[in-house]
C-alpha cells in the first residue's frame, strides 16, 4: 500500500521548485571529467563563495584536475592550501592563519 501524503501548499511547491532549479544548475558526475568544470564546481561551492574553508583529498585533486592546475587556480585566487595526511585544506579568504596549538612531542 502506498503512503498517502497531504497536498503541497503553495509554499512547499515554491521550495520544491527552487530545489529542482538548484539541482539543474549543479553539474552531473559525468561532467566532472573536465578539469575546468571540476575546479569551477569546487570554487563555486557555498563554503568557497562565503570565504570559508573547503577540504578535498589529494587523490581526488590529482584524479580530476591535476595538482599543477589546482595550485595554479588557488594561487590565481590568492587563497592558501595546506596538505596533511592526504587531505588538502583550502582557505578561501585572505585572512591571516594562526596556529593555535603546539604538538605535545616536539623534537
Amino acid at each position: 500500500m502506498k503512503p498517502v501524503y497531504p497536498p503541497l501548499t503553495p509554499f512547499d511547491q515554491s521550495a520544491a521548485m527552487k530545489q529542482m532549479q538548484l539541482d539543474f544548475d549543479r553539474p552531473r558526475a559525468a561532467d566532472l571529467s573536465s578539469p575546468e568544470i571540476w575546479l569551477k564546481t569546487l570554487f563555486s561551492s557555498k563554503a568557497a563563495r562565503d570565504g570559508k574553508i573547503i577540504r578535498r583529498s589529494l587523490r581526488d585533486i590529482r584524479r580530476y584536475c591535476g595538482l599543477e592546475a589546482f595550485l595554479a587556480e588557488v594561487n590565481r585566487r590568492g587563497y592558501r592550501a595546506f596538505e596533511n595526511s592526504g587531505q588538502v585544506i583550502i582557505f578561501c579568504n585572505h585572512a591571516p592563519i594562526r596556529r593555535v596549538s603546539e604538538t605535545a612531542n616536539r623534537p
